[in-house]
């Protein structure tokens, strides 16, 4: 016998609801099939893929359980056999594999851009839900597929020093295409995306003031290689440059990282050291190459530059000219905060001494003056 004796849908269905239940890894593992290569099967009512060739190899054994299930050594697959099976009991059999097309590509920017919106705006939406619905537009897409899209998506914004959705962390390796669509979402809708970073840069208060839990390791970034050439955008959509101006945000976050050093030393019982923190940027301005003076457990004294921001915490920040020399200058009694996820739940990590060693530093801006003609 062989998988054309399969001839009830029926027996294809049984084993895609196991394949439900289970889980892919397991499915596979079970039946003794790796994962598909060129071609799945698709459930138009859910969107979801299945393995076309293990399906086929676990109905034959809900066909006729007497013989059991095939392995993948018992038959070969591919479109003149597995993929015309299931093609004529009547199921769809889509082609996976292939470059993402430019109509995929721009409806996936399109929905990204709508719940980057809806985020900044604190408006609720499910991600999943999203996926599902681009999952019945986009045919040969998997669930996986369309989240290291998103991902993707946000490598591209990433680079350009732009917001990108909390949860889809930046993935490289993306077609060239893909950068090319999303520039071209930035240049056209750039009222939408500014209205987006307006959004973000208003909400200038911490969503709490519980310190318990909210350190957090330093994130370690993918190695996203640097565009061969900078794209200019417009000012009002530079968000680490924002960021920087926003002098509420800026305050707020000092304010809060005070606050936090308090309830550091204090749980430490050093309450005496927690009484001598020095809000210097608060009682002096700018300009000492740091924000608060702070205090190790042991009486050492610790200089905090705070950065705070909306985004989340791999998004870039602006570091003067005073505050990198100031970090070499102070080595290890150096520590830099960076605040992220600010008006939602705040977290920070912090980078000690010399951030030349720890900072990817690309030069902005200069100072100018016209050049003495020799003669």
């Amino acid at each position: 016998m062989s998988i054309q004796d399969i001839r009830d849908p029926a027996a294809i269905s049984a084993a895609m609801a196991e394949y439900d239940r289970v889980g892919r890894t397991y499915f596979l593992e079970k039946y003794g099939f790796g994962k598909a290569r060129e071609y799945m099967l698709r459930d138009p009512a859910t969107g979801r893929l299945y393995d076309s060739k293990a399906i086929v190899g676990a109905a034959f054994g809900y066909a006729y359980p007497e013989q059991g299930h095939l392995t993948a050594t018992d038959f070969s697959g591919g479109e003149t056999t597995v993929e015309h099976l299931l093609s004529a009991l009547g199921f769809e059999v889509v082609r996976i594999g292939q470059d993402w097309t430019r109509d995929e590509v721009e409806a996936t920017v399109r929905d990204y851009f709508e719940m980057l919106r809806l985020e900044a705006t604190d408006q609720v939406f499910n991600k999943s839900e999203h996926n599902e619905q681009l999952r019945q537009r986009l045919r040969a897409r998997s669930k996986g597929s369309i989240e290291m899209k998103h991902q993707n998506i946000s490598a591209v914004l990433d680079q350009l020093g732009l917001p990108y959705i909390r949860g889809y962390k930046p993935r490289s390796n993306f077609q060239d295409l893909l950068r090319e669509v999303v520039l071209a979402h930035v240049q056209t809708e750039q009222p939408v995306l500014q209205t987006i970073v307006d959004a973000i840069e208003e909400q200038t208060e911490p969503g709490n003031k519980t310190y318990q839990g909210v350190l957090v390791e330093p994130p370690v970034p993918e190695s996203i290689p640097t565009p061969k050439r900078r794209q200019r955008l417009p000012r009002k959509l530079d968000y680490a440059a924002r960021d920087e101006r926003n002098r509420n945000l800026g305050h707020s976050g000092e304010s809060w990282v005070l606050g936090f050093e308090e309830n550091r030393l204090n749980e430490a019982s050093r309450a005496d050291l927690a009484a001598k923190i020095d809000w210097v940027s608060e009682r002096c301005g700018d300009g000492t190459g740091y924000d608060i003076m702070s205090f190790e457990e042991d009486d050492v004294t610790r200089f905090i530059e705070v950065k705070t921001t909306n985004g989340g915490s791999l998004t870039p920040f602006i570091i003067s000219r005073n505050e990198l020399e100031f970090s070499e200058e102070a080595e290890d009694a150096f520590c830099l905060y960076r605040v992220f996820e600010f008006s939602k739940s705040p977290r920070l990590f912090i980078v000690r001494g010399d951030l030349n060693h720890v900072l990817h530093l690309e030069a902005l801006d200069y100072r100018a003056r016209l050049k003495a003609i020799s003669h």
